[in-house]
């Protein structure tokens, strides 16, 4: 689990399990970025959701095909954090596809440089060129 910043975590596939100790860890809400059967094996939607609400957590489905990312999903992205009251963990594969939503959503909302995201992933260990190279085809 990686901290982008003071309210949002990105990390890897979560378990009911993980979910618990997210709850445990102070977590108010959890963003689930994978499509489902994106993997043999990895939980539903469904499952992480009754997880979630089985702990009192937020849940929202925002499931995004590796490099296929529209606005709309990056607008979905912003809102569910913005509606968390506390600390989110949003997760995907790695964490990267979460963490490449809310990149770009910060350099459309004027609040990071486009020139911020690589020295953000580099801090991160995450590859955000995905955001980057979003950003440049949308003329942004």
């Amino acid at each position: 689990m990686k901290q982008v910043f003071d309210k949002l975590y990105v990390g890897p596939q979560l378990t009911a399990g993980d979910i618990r100790q997210a709850k445990a860890n102070g977590f108010a809400a959890i963003i689930n970025n994978r499509p489902d059967d994106e993997e043999p094996g990895q939980p539903s939607a469904a499952q992480n959701r009754a997880a979630a609400e089985s702990e009192g957590l937020g849940y929202s489905h925002i499931p995004v095909v590796p490099g296929r990312i529209s606005e709309e999903q990056v607008r979905a992205f912003q809102k569910a954090l913005s509606k968390a009251d506390g600390p989110v963990l949003a997760h995907c594969k790695t964490g990267t596809r979460s963490a490449t939503l809310y990149i770009i959503g910060e350099v459309l909302g004027g609040r990071m440089r486009k020139d911020e995201v690589t020295p953000l992933g580099e801090r991160l260990g995450l590859d955000l060129s995905g955001a980057v190279k979003w950003l440049d085809a949308h003329g942004r």
